[in-house]
């Protein structure tokens, strides 16, 4: 008969999240359980970067995928795990391990996420947390890195021909160098794990 895990077997994941291709880099460093499912992942990643999960998403460990089944990723060819059956430590057993999560398959938005650490799970700490970070998360729809640095320029300059178009695009403003850990961190609170 299997035994359960009880709450001190539960390990914690120190991780970094990077967003390939962001000069300067734009990431976080967050901790989640260790038995936090890849669709939760998910959730926490859109969170502690700051995107709104307007866009199908995936995880590829190796050669593995894993996405939702009804994205209908798996009609192309690929092979697809169901990313709700799929538990963090089953796909990054060590520290170092690195995987990526791509969200936006048209913008191509990947990230990568590094294992930093394993550690034991604080008595009465909530997970999952984000410890630090550094820059905005591009606004979504922005056309992926090349077309983020394109924004930047257009909103950095009011000479440029779509300094105004970007501008009202954008709500009216936009800082790349903002990062609210306590926003990021009170938006985790409801995720739970």
């Amino acid at each position: 008969m299997p035994t359960r895990k009880s709450p001190t077997d539960i390990s914690i994941y120190q991780m970094k999240i990077t967003l390939r291709g962001s000069k300067p880099p734009i990431w976080r460093r967050v901790e989640v359980r260790s038995d936090t499912t890849l669709h939760n992942l998910h959730w926490i990643i859109q969170t502690a970067m700051g995107w709104t999960n307007s866009h199908l998403h995936q995880f590829i460990v190796g050669q593995q995928y894993y996405s939702q089944p009804d994205f209908g990723i798996d009609e192309h060819g690929v092979d697809v795990k169901n990313e709700r059956a799929i538990k963090l430590g089953q796909i990054a057993s060590r520290a170092k391990a690195k995987f990526i999560y791509e969200y936006d398959f048209g913008d191509g938005w990947e990230h990568e996420v590094v294992v930093e650490k394993i550690l034991t799970a604080e008595a009465g700490m909530h997970y999952p947390k984000c410890l630090t970070g550094k820059r905005a998360c591009p606004p979504e729809d922005c056309g992926g890195v090349w077309g983020y640095a394109g924004f930047l320029e257009a909103i950095k300059d009011p000479e440029h021909p779509e300094h105004e178009d970007m501008l009202e695009w954008v709500g009216g403003s936009f800082d790349p160098e903002a990062f609210d850990i306590e926003e990021v961190n009170q938006e985790l609170k409801g995720l739970g794990r």
